[in-house]
Parts: C-alpha cells; structure tokens; sequence
C-alpha cells in the first residue's frame, strides 16, 4: 500500500476511537513509523510503505486509539519553540504554561527557582532565554529529575540549571534565595480528577496533577516557605486552575507579598497568580 492509504486507515482508526484530531495524530504517527519530520511527510505519501513501517504505524495508531498520549509515543513535546523529552513520570508541557514564560521574561532575573520541575520545560526555557542566569529545580520525584536532565543535557544547560530531589524548597541550601520563583504545581482537586481526558488521567503522573483535596495544597506550601527563599523585591508566578485566582492571590497576599495579580490566559480564564516581595 501506498502511504496515503495507510494514513487513511490510520485516520478511520483513531476516528472511530473518539480522538479529537485523527488527521493530526495519525500524521504525526505515520512520520515516526517512516523516521522523517512530520513537515515532509506529504513527500513520502506516494511511496510504496514497507512491511516494518506498516505494522509500526498499526502498533503506533493501536495505543493511540488507546488513548496514550501522542507525546508519549514519539516521546517528545513542543514548548516555547522547542522540542523536550516527556514520559510518563513528568506532565506534559502545555500552551497554557507559556503565559507563565512570558509574564517571568517581562521582568530581569538572575537567580531562578523552579517549584515541582518535572520534565524542566519552565526552568530549561527561561535559562535558555536568559543565557546570564542561572537555576535550580526541585522535584519529589526522582524519575521526573531524570527526564529534566535529559533535556537539561539537550540544550546544554548542565552548567547552569542544577537539579534537586526533594518536597517544594526542603532540598535547598540554606540561606539561598532567588530573585524569581516559578510553579506549575499539582492543582486538580480530586474531585476534578474523574472528569479529566483518559490521555491525562490515565498516562500522567497523579502525584503531579493533584494534591489528593482541594488542589490548594501546593500553593500553602509555597506561601508558607517563600519568605525565606525569595530574595528583596523578587518574583513569585505560579500557574493556577481557572477557578482558583481569587484563593491563591489571597494566600500569596496573607503570606506577606505585594502586588499580587492574576494573569489570564488567551482564553480569558485565570491561569497565572502573579506576586513580588517587599524591597
């Protein structure tokens, strides 16, 4: 078979398994079995598809109508104009989280903070778009590090991002303080947790998406802790849930901060909780 047709087959697969866009991931899916860049896939349409690539694209577009994330079967996730390696063990970078990006790129920093690293999608992207600093990032899961190195080493950062293991600013070496503070903690409430995609709630990690209540918990961890790790007039963002802006701006307010605001995203909900210390 041509490779047109078996995109077609693919695309009627991932149709009739309710996936939102089957042109798109069985593109995606066909240009990995082929190992070329999605962007010259139409070239190799009018070719004649081997068997090996055709029973890889039927493996590939079998776990996709499974509903495993497209991500997790090319392994990569696109972020802030670059490619980052995802698994199972950290969340998958997400538009949303860009706001977050660009409202810390607003502002100098030199000394940054990343609360709940995972993949390092938001340590790793600021870095690179400020070459004069330097980061660190924490996370309380090992594998998730592993995955935050890898792309730490891809984009030849080892030199300024270090990587600790340990809950929210516990790892940290005393006395040390940072002149911006970034989050995307885990905050889905666990009653919000049923109502999510399969590809989120069945192939990321739990301990990343919620804290096991309200999905406030994190953000009491962060106001509890920041006074002693934020330096004089530094930042704090953090990304929120869309319901949750008044609550996390009023937690951040009582912690002592000033300035706080809430950022909306290009939907127009809430999604980023924007604080600074006193000077």
């Amino acid at each position: 078979m041509r490779g047109s047709s078996v995109l077609a087959d693919g695309m009627v697969r991932l149709t009739a398994a309710g996936i939102e866009d089957p042109a798109r991931d069985a593109r995606r899916l066909l240009a990995l079995a082929l190992g070329v860049s999605p962007a010259r896939l139409t070239l190799a349409l009018g070719d004649e598809i081997g068997p090996e690539v055709a029973e890889r694209f039927e493996d590939l577009i079998g776990r996709r109508a499974a509903r495993v994330p497209v991500s997790h079967l090319t392994g990569r996730r696109a972020f802030w104009g670059r490619d980052f390696a995802v698994t199972g063990d950290v969340l998958d970078p997400r538009p949303e989280t860009e706001v977050l990006v660009a409202a810390a790129l607003e502002g100098p920093f030199e000394n940054l903070l990343d609360l709940g690293t995972g993949s390092g999608c938001i340590l790793l992207t600021l870095l690179a778009e400020r070459p004069q600093a330097r980061g660190t990032g924490t996370d309380l899961s090992g594998a998730a590090l592993q995955v935050a190195a890898r792309n730490r080493t891809a984009l030849g950062l080892e030199t300024r991002a270090e990587l600790l293991e340990g809950s929210w600013f516990d790892p940290l070496p005393a006395g040390r303080r940072y002149d911006l503070v970034v989050s995307n903690p885990p905050y889905i409430a666990a009653s919000e947790m049923a109502g999510l995609s399969p590809e989120v709630r069945g192939h990321e990690p739990e301990m990343a998406l919620t804290d096991g209540g309200d999905g406030l918990e994190a953000y009491r961890a962060i106001a509890a802790g920041i006074g002693g790790r934020i330096a004089p007039g530094g930042r704090l963002l953090t990304e929120i849930g869309p319901t949750q802006g008044s609550a996390v701006a009023g937690l951040f307010g009582d912690a002592g901060l000033r300035d706080v605001r809430v950022l909306r995203d290009l939907d127009g909900r809430d999604r980023v909780v924007a604080a600074a210390a006193p000077r």
